[in-house]
């Protein structure tokens, strides 16, 4: 990951610079350009950094960054990305991005408390700031103009919600990452509403960069209490790992999961999976780059102070088939 940083601090060095226009044939103008892949606005080309603690060859934040690089080229942005696991290398990553001014930074808050003094820097800096996807209980107090995710407490919610309404019982939590206060938000929400349907939910923890760790501590677990009637994973990848677990166990549990990709799509279509979660992703990176260009072209801010939520959205298997052509062209 230090040599994408290194690549981050190369990029971030050029800007070109243009004149806004107004007129009434910008619908017009705006559409002709972004069929011919042009920039759909001529305002200065600003450079925009964006900062998160997962990254490629991840089916979620490759449509996280999908989103924002399509916002990027309609915005005539010169748009930048790094990432690590890693809390402290993300903050030096924002680091690097501030060393280099850039004109705009968008950041994930897994563990906020690791980024707040960076965060300090780039506000001092003159630095717009915009979080996604995680931390929105930090983002305004860290100085960010707002949040752009679902809230994940409420996320958690709805999946408890949806687990009573099935008549599930008892759930198993997986989370898949230490310290990701997002994962921790997502569990807790589901285990409120599902206990006010009398159901009972435990959180287990899994090495999440080990699949068949995962499914293994999965499997002992449905092996050792069969009672287990659903289980729920924080993230697309974990899915078929959790069916499989579920299948060597001899289970009968429900599996359901937050995110979507085309893996979750057929297996809610098949029946395999019972209900997804989805909150957007690409409008998460899309969202974040127009309104860092809104907030640099006219001073304007969305949310009033509150997150701009993407989430949650039940998805079951009829709803799958009506998403699947977004989902396979990766904006779903």
């Amino acid at each position: 990951m230090r040599l994408v940083g290194a690549v981050l601090a190369a990029v971030l060095g050029a800007s070109l610079v243009g004149c806004s226009s107004t007129g009434g044939k910008r619908a017009e103008d705006r559409a002709k350009a972004e069929a011919a892949g042009r920039p759909a606005v001529s305002t200065p080309r600003w450079t925009f950094a964006m900062v998160t603690h997962a990254g490629d060859g991840d089916t979620f934040w490759d449509i996280v960054q999908k989103g924002a690089k399509e916002a990027a080229a309609k915005d005539n942005i010169n748009f930048v990305y790094a990432h690590d696991d890693q809390a402290q290398q993300q903050a030096q990553f924002v680091q690097n991005a501030i060393d280099q001014k850039v004109d705009g930074l968008i950041v994930s808050l897994a563990k906020p408390d690791a980024l707040k003094d960076v965060l300090a820097k780039a506000v001092k800096a003159g630095i717009p700031v915009v979080t996604v996807n995680s931390g929105s209980a930090k983002s305004a107090e860290y100085g960010a103009l707002t949040h752009i995710g679902q809230d994940e407490e409420i996320a958690g919610e709805a999946v408890g919600t949806e687990l009573g309404k099935r008549g599930r019982k008892k759930a198993v939590c997986v989370l898949h990452e230490q310290g990701n206060v997002g994962h921790e938000q997502r569990c807790a929400g589901a285990k409120k509403t599902f206990g006010e349907s009398g159901g009972t939910m435990e959180n287990l923890y899994v090495e999440g960069t080990n699949m068949p760790s995962v499914q293994s501590a999965l499997q002992a677990k449905l092996q050792a209490d069969p009672s287990v009637d659903a289980i729920v994973t924080l993230g697309a990848p974990f899915a078929p790992t959790a069916v499989k677990a579920k299948e060597a166990a001899g289970s009968k549990a429900e599996v359901d999961t937050f995110d979507l990709n085309a893996s979750v799509a057929r297996d809610l279509k098949s029946g395999a999976l019972g209900f997804a979660v989805d909150q957007q992703p690409y409008l998460q990176g899309y969202e974040a780059v127009d309104l860092l260009w809104l907030y640099r072209y006219n001073a304007d801010v969305l949310g009033g102070g509150r997150p701009v939520l993407t989430g949650p959205q039940i998805v079951t298997g009829a709803e799958a088939a009506t998403l699947e052509k977004f989902i396979n062209r990766g904006s779903r």
